[in-house]
């Protein structure tokens, strides 16, 4: 299995608390465990034998950390030289990889998901893009998805909702949906314009949901997250 992860962004809310390092390795403890070292551990735990990831704003520092190998799973590096938005960097990302469905991450979030059961509901659905969803109470940070069934039928505005499902930023997908897109472009964006055309599909997890954009959700991870 091969994995891409988003870890390029430029971490603007964060940077009150986490200046001097790229967004997804904001320190999780006193030995500075970076926030990135959670998501690998988890696809290694899964099986994934290959991650890009996908990177820009002091890239160095990651791929200084990492280097091509973590615990013997395969690390590549998709460098953005200037922003391409999630999609146009899943789709740079994606000449490093070799299988027709793969897993993409968003690095600033961590979510639990069991990603071989994923790769299985994606294969028996049939589907263009599988997306890990996350049941929520009384929030108003995330916008809410709308489904029929486990198909998606729409993704809606952020706005508080008393109860509701969200986008965890795991996702599922074939290699061949983003071959004729634009070198930068929402990926979000691109699912949501393309709902009707494409077999989308939730997959509701129960797993641990962690998200470090903001100075306080970091705060909380920290309290949440510790190595085995």
């Amino acid at each position: 299995m091969e994995a891409i992860v988003l870890a390029g962004g430029f971490g603007t809310r964060l940077r009150q608390v986490v200046s001097d390092v790229p967004k997804p390795m904001a320190p999780m403890d006193d030995n500075g465990t970076p926030f990135l070292t959670f998501i690998l551990n988890d696809l290694y735990k899964s099986g994934v034998s290959h991650v890009v990831l996908a990177v820009g704003y002091m890239h160095e520092i990651i791929i200084r950390y990492y280097g091509d190998n973590y615990k013997g799973m395969r690390i590549s590096y998709s460098i953005e030289d200037k922003p391409l938005l999630t999609g146009g960097a899943i789709r740079q990302a994606l000449k490093h990889c070799h299988e027709d469905v793969i897993f993409v991450l968003n690095g600033d979030t961590y979510f639990q998901v069991d990603y071989g059961y994923m790769m299985d509901y994606h294969k028996k659905m049939k589907a263009d893009i599988v997306v890990a969803l996350k049941e929520m109470k009384a929030f108003d940070r995330y916008g809410s998805v709308k489904k029929k069934g486990n198909r998606i039928i729409s993704f809606e505005e952020k706005r508080f909702c008393r109860h509701g499902w969200i986008n965890g930023g795991v996702y599922c997908m074939g290699v061949k949906i983003l071959k004729d897109e634009d070198e930068k472009f929402s990926f979000e964006l691109y699912i949501s314009s393309h709902i009707n055309k494409l077999q989308v599909y939730g997959m509701d997890v129960d797993g641990c949901f962690v998200d470090i954009g903001i100075p306080n959700d970091y705060k909380k991870a920290k309290s949440m997250l510790r190595l085995e």
